[in-house]
């Protein structure tokens, strides 16, 4: 059985959490799983893409509380926590401790000036990529913050969307 026949045949209480580990947005789960069945893997990647789009910010909070700050490690046993944890662990491997440190002061200046943790698809970016980003981003307004962010968060969502379909 091919990945796709894997994905569409899936109870919908094991696909849901499966698809809760990519994003803790529930209804983006849901948009995905309202399309099965997917003719291919493209449609599958398509429906994620534009029900990440669809989310709405209240939605996109609630998938923040799921990710740890940047430089942070992610605790716990759970996919979403060892995605996290592959995820940064490059950018980790390439940080000195000033750089670690100047990362935590702008992960909280961040978390004040926004309300919410900094996301940034880290995969591939080392730490001093990340920490340019961050300071870079605090010099934007509430709208535009909410942009990236919301496309960051599709790009990770995407990407572990990817692993579950390779695992399948």
């Amino acid at each position: 059985m091919s990945a796709v026949e894997t994905f569409n045949a899936l109870p919908a209480e094991r696909l849901a959490e499966r698809l809760l580990a990519c994003l803790a947005a529930p209804a983006w789960g849901a948009g995905i799983a309202a399309g099965r069945p997917f003719a291919d893997r493209a449609a599958i990647v398509a429906a994620a893409d534009a029900a990440a789009r669809a989310l709405t910010w209240a939605e996109i909070l609630q998938s923040l509380s799921a990710h740890p700050r940047i430089g942070e490690r992610a605790a716990g046993d759970s996919p979403a926590a060892a995605w996290s944890r592959t995820e940064q662990s490059a950018a980790a491997r390439t940080a000195d401790d000033r750089t670690r440190q100047a990362l935590a002061e702008a992960n909280r200046a961040y978390e004040e000036k926004f309300g919410h943790v900094f996301l940034i698809f880290a995969s591939g970016r080392s730490q001093a990529e990340i920490l340019a980003a961050a300071r870079a981003r605090l010099d934007n307004d509430e709208a535009a913050e909410r942009a990236i962010v919301a496309e960051e968060l599709r790009k990770i969502a995407g990407r572990r969307l990817e692993r579950v379909l390779d695992a399948l």
